[in-house]
């Protein structure tokens, strides 16, 4: 069945308003994530924790994020899109200053497990709201405002980190009001947070949400707002016809009630979530100060890369952004899975280069300027393709019936796979070098090569309602 012609008219301002709204979950979503990064030696100082420990300290938020992932969408399938937001708004300022206020790894952990709650809320609720309120032509776009936001909080993150810790002289340094630096690091995601909350409070319930609890005059005046009433009425039937002799959404519908299996189309999501982790993505964004030390850079230098590869990855995104729903998501996806093969290959040869003083890898030759290039057209492969289109494919690739629970499924797959990644690499870092953990990652790279070109189907220009 081929798709219907989008509609040509639509409020442009009206729709990325709303867009930019959810998508500023994703900010947080990134900051959050990317905040640890440049204070992981300093809380190993101020908490005396372990190499063991410090990994919990740096992934504990993950598992916070699984689980969130995985209630967020259930529960907003049962009480609404714009509700969960909300709390998960308040979640995000809670954590971010307990985080900095903690004073012993136990405390911290648990203001971090709060944290990952609402960033694994973000991951499923923004994509899910935007594709809800998106034209059918230009929702891949929309929603890869998602992943521009994360990559922009991450870069924030990234910025903020290293000017404070420049100011200070060092994360562990004292600075304003005699607090150490990395407590402001965690304490800067408390305005966004506001911001993130005030903004919610002004956007509508999502349409197809109102229109599956019954409250069609509702959903006919959201969608109003954005193609005319008209158009509105068109949708909000396509909606109802779509829903038309099925339950209100719940996580049972994850199962084929015909075959007694889960949904085939849900394996595809799964495979999505778990590769996009397992090609060792955020182990250069949770770790990269410690990894590019490693390889023999300064702590300064090491920071100020990590903000080099926050703009590479800002300015990937903007190339995704701008090619979604012209080239497919397909192409783009087996695209990005070639190139971060052969860069993970490259980088990991480079790291076997290298020789141990003092128990850290040293690069020389010129060695240590290839991995930093290798990494970053890494980084380009994986923020033109998986990073944004992931979260684009599974917004729109499932029904309305199961959209929301078939996200939260994914989402905890994503962040268990993401937990295993960060709780491992200090590990394979110490016990086999970087050069091993980069050939990891680029196995799984060539996994994805042959999973995109035998199971992926091409969602572009579909109605949500033809993804039935």
């Amino acid at each position: 069945m081929s798709a219907p012609p989008a509609s040509s008219s639509y409020n442009l301002a009206r729709v990325l308003f709303l867009s930019l709204t959810a998508a500023i979950g994703g900010f947080l979503f990134g900051f959050d994530s990317g905040v640890i990064n440049g204070t992981v030696t300093a809380l190993q100082e101020a908490f005396n924790a372990s190499s063991l420990g410090t990994g919990f300290n740096v992934a504990s938020m993950l598992l916070g994020c699984a689980v969130g992932a995985f209630f967020a969408g259930t529960l907003a399938d049962k009480f609404g899109r714009k509700p969960i937001m909300l709390i998960t708004a308040i979640a995000f300022l809670i954590s971010a200053w307990g985080s900095g206020a903690s004073g012993s790894s136990g405390e911290f952990i648990v203001f971090r497990l709060l944290g990952g709650l609402a960033v694994g809320a973000a991951s499923v609720l923004a994509p899910a709201y935007i594709s809800e309120v998106a034209p059918p032509a230009i929702r891949g776009g929309l929603a890869s405002l998602q992943q521009l936001m994360i990559v922009l909080g991450l870069f924030m993150a990234f910025l903020s980190n290293y000017l404070i810790a420049n100011a200070a002289g060092g994360a562990s340094a004292e600075w304003l009001l005699g607090f150490q630096a990395w407590k402001w690091m965690f304490w800067t995601e408390i305005i966004p947070s506001l911001l993130f909350f005030g903004a919610v409070l002004l956007i509508p319930e999502s349409p197809r949400y109102l229109v599956s609890d019954g409250k069609r005059t509702k959903a006919c005046a959201v969608v109003s707002t954005i193609c005319g009433p008209e158009e509105a009425e068109k949708q909000v039937q396509e909606i109802e016809a779509s829903l038309s002799g099925n339950e209100k959404p719940r996580l049972s519908h994850l199962i084929n009630k015909h075959t007694g299996k889960i949904q085939p189309v849900l394996w595809i999501g799964i495979f999505l979530a778990a590769l996009q982790q397992l090609v060792g993505i955020n182990v250069i964004f949770y770790y990269g100060a410690e990894l590019w030390q490693a390889a023999g850079f300064d702590e300064s230098q090491a920071l100020m890369t990590n903000v080099i590869t926050g703009a590479v990855n800002i300015g990937s995104t903007f190339v995704a952004i701008a090619l979604v729903d012209k080239v497919g998501r397909k192409p783009m996806l087996l695209f990005g899975s070639i190139g971060m093969a052969v860069t993970l290959a490259a980088v990991s040869y480079i790291f076997s280069t290298g020789t141990i003083v003092d128990g850290n890898l040293k690069l020389t030759g010129g060695f240590g300027i290839a991995a930093l290039i290798a990494a970053n057209l890494y980084i380009v492969s994986f923020a033109c393709t998986w990073g944004p289109i992931m979260w684009v494919m599974l917004g729109e690739m499932f029904p309305n019936q199961f959209r929301g629970s078939a996200l939260a499924f994914c989402g905890l797959v994503q962040w268990l796979a993401n937990f295993t990644i960060t709780m491992t690499f200090p590990w394979m870092l110490k016990a086999m070098g970087l050069s091993f953990s980069y050939a990891v990652y680029a196995t799984f790279a060539v996994i994805s090569v042959v999973f995109v070109m035998k199971m992926v189907r091409e969602t572009k220009g579909k109605t949500l309602e033809q993804m039935n």
